[in-house]
């Protein structure tokens, strides 16, 4: 369970959130830029478990720790994966000290009201309910905002729930900036 030193660590220390969240869509352009042609895999199966082996090399890394990494972003793939036969959020905490988040969006639906939502998420309880036994702190969800406008903004009622369910989620909203608005 997620405690009270994995909040202290987020609120006191300096340091830098990893995100380890990549899912599906970008990966094979990941793996070919370290090298991995499509060739190299037969399939989704075999593609998600070279990039969990290789989240797992940046995970053991002995510059990955607490002193330097503040928390991890994981991908739900990777929060139910193991690390030197630890679950990943266990082995983050326990052995590197890094806290553990796990993405919990499927992209940005179409704007409405100056907003880019995140998608219909209908298996997200179960997602929650896996992270909160192994432990993971908070949660991290993104939107994004074209045009101030409040009723955009107060459109998500999923972050509720989710806040429900972890001591911290992290959500960055990005913003459009172009020339005229830039100062």
């Amino acid at each position: 369970m997620a405690d009270n030193r994995m909040m202290a660590q987020m609120l006191s220390k300096d340091g830098f959130i990893a995100a380890l969240d990549q899912s599906g869509g970008s990966t094979p352009a990941a793996l070919r830029l370290y090298g991995i042609p499509d060739s190299a895999y037969g399939g989704e199966v075999q593609m998600f478990k070279l990039m969990h082996e290789f989240r797992v090399r940046i995970i053991t890394s002995p510059a990955f720790n607490g002193q330097k990494v503040l928390g991890a972003i994981l991908f739900e793939r990777t929060m139910d994966g193991e690390v030197k036969g630890k679950p990943v959020p266990t082995y983050l905490w326990e052995d590197r000290g890094v806290v553990p988040f796990v993405k919990v969006d499927k992209g940005l639906a179409a704007e409405k009201d100056g907003v880019s939502l995140m998608k219909p998420m209908p298996d997200v309880e179960p997602l929650l309910q896996r992270a909160v036994k192994r432990a993971v702190f908070g949660t991290k969800m993104r939107s994004f905002i074209n045009l101030a406008s409040q009723e955009g903004i107060a459109a998500e009622p999923r972050r509720r729930k989710i806040n429900q369910c972890h001591s911290l989620s992290i959500e960055p909203p990005e913003r459009l900036r172009s020339k005229s608005t830039t100062r």
